[in-house]
């Protein structure tokens, strides 16, 4: 039954067509938006994005204490205080107010030098969440919430953050291995505040995401190491304005036992606005996703307009296996076309991305072979889905407009902000769309504070788990057309 439904395929010029449109929009479409991405620093070259210990992007920028530590050691420092300013908050956004955003930081850290990406550990104060344990950008453990006595101590490779109320009962928070790190390493305190970013409602439809200026600035005291301190500002790339390179300076300053350090900018991985991943080279995906639910639907539907279904359940009984062969036969079709597009386009448009000095944000390359992958099960999925909701109507344009109002138009609304951020994202849950999620790239971070929305890149079910909802979909409506078929004539 494939064999005899491949060939038949291929006998029809015009599904062989759209097929053939799907893997040129794929890869031509993909090539030209992947041409067109630009990117400005104030009016200069954007800096390269830093990379971590784990080769992901990262944002790397904070106010820095230090001295050297060559070997073990450990360093102990009371937060006296800790406060900070947040620009132009909502609701009026007519004044500068005092505050802390509720990922500012404020610690002691250990470094491998002060090059932006290197490896450290850091315990920490925050604006909210009480003392954390971070290490390596992505890594985050929780302290004690009321602690304001801090202890970072190194033995060998190993970093254990302790915390106390009261300088005198200490409770480790944990311990942090970083990997090949050398016996000489800075050790001191910093101060981070992350951009306060917000999302309301706009008038419009979808959300508004703004983000505005912050500064943390920390006091210590009882930092019981002595000698020489050293001040950087780490991830200092001169992009900065000029308010905040004059109004609001970091720096820090030493007086009678007490050190007080000012400065913004976080530690952590990098989001969306880092740059470009590489799901911005699959911008063909949705033309050659209306060319295949075209060809599946009228796989089907042009049998049954013609009569001809009538020839192929006669010369093959048994009429839900007809129908599996068929699906079987445009799932395969498609997937093969989907993976060879996106294995083209993947790396072909990453490539013109950084010609073009475009700051492409680094993948690993097992997330480049599962959205490549993800691509051709999309596709694949998409087809037999639109196939079966085509073997159920019978209708070839009644069954194109569904598949179409049920898989793209779902999509289209999350992503392009035409409705609020919770509708979106449960269209995302709830519909074929859900397969989309495969185009996620960069994971959510609880300890990142940012909108992670559709229009975002970021989807509410993990990348297998969309397309196992797209599956079970298609598995619904293919069962829905071969129970019609047994039970209603051709």
């Amino acid at each position: 039954m494939i064999r005899a439904e491949l060939t038949k395929f291929r006998s029809v010029r015009a599904w062989v067509a759209g097929i053939a449109v799907a893997f040129l929009a794929i890869v031509g479409l993909g090539l030209l938006g992947a041409s067109g991405i630009q990117q400005d620093c104030m009016g200069r070259p954007c800096p390269p994005t830093p990379t971590g210990p784990g080769g992901e992007a990262v944002d790397d920028h904070f106010s820095y204490v230090h001295q050297t530590l060559d070997g073990d050691g450990e360093l102990t420092a009371h937060v006296a205080a800790f406060t900070g300013i947040i620009t132009y908050p909502p609701p009026n956004h007519d004044t500068i107010v005092n505050g802390l955003v509720p990922w500012a930081k404020a610690g002691i850290m250990v470094k491998d030098g002060t090059k932006e990406g290197a490896t450290y550990a850091a315990v920490m104060l925050t604006g909210e969440h009480g003392v954390r344990l971070q290490h390596d950008f992505t890594e985050d453990k929780a302290g004690p919430a009321n602690a304001s006595w801090l202890r970072l101590a190194r033995a060998g490779d190993t970093i254990t953050a302790y915390a106390s109320a009261d300088g005198a009962a200490w409770s480790t928070v944990g311990t942090a291995t970083l990997k090949d790190l050398p016996k000489p390493v800075d050790i001191g305190l910093f101060v981070a505040s992350p951009q306060n970013v917000t999302s309301v409602a706009s008038p419009r439809g979808g959300s508004l995401v703004q983000a505005r200026f912050t500064q943390a600035t920390a006091v210590f005291d009882s930092v019981d190491r002595t000698g020489k301190w050293a001040f950087t500002e780490v991830g200092d790339n001169g992009m900065q304005t000029d308010w905040e390179k004059n109004d609001q300076p970091a720096g820090f300053t030493q007086d009678q036992g007490r050190i007080t350090v000012s400065g913004s900018g976080d530690i952590a991985p990098a989001a969306q606005e880092g740059g470009p991943t590489i799901a911005f080279t699959l911008t063909g995906m949705i033309v050659a996703l209306m060319a295949v639910i075209i060809v599946a639907v009228l796989f089907i539907t042009g049998e049954y307009r013609r009569g001809l279904i009538r020839t192929t359940f006669a010369a093959m009984p048994g009429r839900g296996r007809v129908l599996t062969a068929k699906a079987a036969v445009i799932g395969a079709i498609t997937f093969v076309c989907g993976l060879i597009g996106a294995a083209i386009i993947v790396p072909l448009g990453a490539h013109v991305v950084r010609s073009n000095h475009v700051n492409l944000l680094p993948t690993s390359a097992g997330t480049q072979i599962r959205v490549i992958v993800g691509a051709a099960l999309l596709l694949s999925l998409a087809a037999i889905f639109a196939y079966a909701v085509g073997a159920a109507l019978r209708r070839g344009v009644l069954a194109i407009a569904l598949a179409v109002v049920l898989l793209v138009l779902p999509y289209l609304l999350a992503t392009t902000s035409l409705l609020p951020t919770a509708a979106g994202q449960w269209l995302l849950r709830l519909t074929p769309a859900a397969g989309f999620a495969f185009q996620q790239v960069l994971p959510a971070y609880h300890q990142v504070a940012k909108p992670y929305t559709p229009a975002d890149g970021y989807y509410p079910l993990a990348p297998w788990a969309g397309l196992a909802v797209l599956a079970a979909w298609g598995a619904a409506m293919l069962g829905l057309a071969v129970l019609r078929a047994r039970r209603s004539d051709a």
